[in-house]
């Protein structure tokens, strides 16, 4: 997947970033403050901002291939770290962590509410940002995360859907290697350990892009890869989806560079979706652009390509 295909729109020349980190946000009720890094370029104005929920574990330092990569091209990148990450140790027996996927929600509401703090952190960023224009995005339970910002409400044992807890000023979305179907498509494990894993996508209205690795095998699901394209196949039409070919759940990487949890290492993978997730969130935040349709038509006429596109 050739750098043109970024290169060739009018906000992808690539700029130097500007990361800081940790800038504090107050989260009464929370048991701890909420740390967030903020990225940014260095130059530009009018800039989108991508709110990014990282997987198990992790933390605001991850997904450094991703985030690099959109800030670098005109993107404000915001990385909360949520109270699963390894950096704060929270204990199993924590009286918080079954509801650990409803305090991730509440992160991502409140770095979209702290945009003035997170924007005065950085030197120069200030007056720069254009708050009309959000997107999230995830990784794995990042994933389910930022899904439901967009819409996805998670059911209760008889299937009742639970509190719409989606965020009106988020436009868009990118769901990488998300959580597919609750139910009896949960392993015994999961559905012991992670009953919210159970959501319906009916109501994940916004536009979105899922991507899924054809080869991702999930101890969570009694079903194969095609787990994982669920949040398009049961969702309304505006979605697409990136199928990579022989990807695996770290989807070629994209957690970081050589980090152990990366079994499918691939850095033409990882370019692909550091390409196509930018291209989505351009097109889909600036009506009219062209990036997303560049991007595919680029794809479509590989002769050996890395994977491929649907949309409904």
């Amino acid at each position: 997947m050739p750098e043109s295909i970024v290169a060739t729109a009018p906000a992808a020349t690539l700029t130097p970033v500007v990361s800081v980190k940790p800038v504090v946000l107050p989260a009464p009720g929370r048991g701890e403050d909420l740390r967030v890094r903020v990225s940014a370029p260095a130059t530009g104005h009018d800039l989108p901002v991508i709110v990014f929920s990282h997987g198990y574990g992790w933390s605001m330092d991850g997904y450094a291939p991703l985030a690099d990569f959109w800030a670098a091209r005109g993107f404000v990148v915001l990385q909360p770290t949520h109270l699963d990450s390894r950096t704060l140790g929270l204990p199993a027996d924590d009286p918080r962590t079954p509801r650990i996927w409803r305090f991730r929600v509440e992160d991502m509401k409140r770095v979209i509410d702290g945009l003035d703090l997170l924007e005065a952190s950085v030197p120069g960023l200030e007056g720069r940002l254009d708050r009309g224009r959000v997107a999230v995005a995830g990784h794995s339970w990042g994933a389910q995360t930022a899904s439901v910002l967009l819409g996805a409400r998670v059911l209760d044992s008889a299937g009742v859907p639970g509190e719409d807890m989606s965020d009106p000023r988020v436009s868009a979305g990118v769901l990488l290697a998300a959580p597919g179907r609750g139910g009896d498509d949960l392993s015994p494990f999961a559905a012991e350990h992670f009953p919210f894993m159970n959501p319906s996508f009916d109501d994940m209205t916004a536009p979105v892009l899922v991507v899924a690795g054809d080869r991702d095998q999930s101890a969570l699901t009694v079903r194969g890869p095609e787990w994982f394209t669920d949040p398009y196949v049961l969702s309304p039409a505006g979605k697409s989806l990136l199928t990579l070919f022989g990807a695996e759940h770290s989807l070629g990487g994209i957690p970081g560079y050589g980090v152990a949890e990366t079994t499918d290492e691939s850095p033409e993978r990882v370019a692909l979706v550091q390409q196509f997730t930018w291209a989505f969130l351009r097109s889909a935040l600036h009506p009219g652009d062209t990036a997303w349709s560049a991007a595919r038509s680029v794809l479509e006429e590989d002769p050996e390509p890395l994977g491929e596109v649907r949309s409904k």
